[in-house]
């Protein structure tokens, strides 16, 4: 016996003939979305269960940037005509 049977089932022994036509009624609504407020559960995740589970990192990779060396034009230009000079 399925789920819905089941579910079938008990609401049978709980409600009265009344009482399941009402249901069904605001079932219906439901299903054509004329109830905005009421949505059914969306079996996507059921289906595809790792879509786009993304996880971040717990701490990230550099919590600061590397240092870089200063550099000075007039002191890269000395020393590339100390290295020409000794060719």
């Amino acid at each position: 016996m399925t789920q819905v049977s089941r579910f079938v089932l008990w609401i049978c022994r709980h409600f009265t003939k009344t009482q399941i036509e009402l249901i069904i009624k605001e079932l219906n609504d439901v299903l054509a979305n004329r109830n905005p407020e009421v949505k059914p559960r969306d079996d996507f995740r059921e289906k595809h269960p790792h879509w786009r589970q993304y996880s971040v990192d717990p701490t990230p990779p550099h919590s600061t940037p590397p240092a870089r060396p200063t550099l000075n034009w007039k002191d890269l230009l000395s020393s590339l005509k100390k290295k020409q000079e000794k060719k």
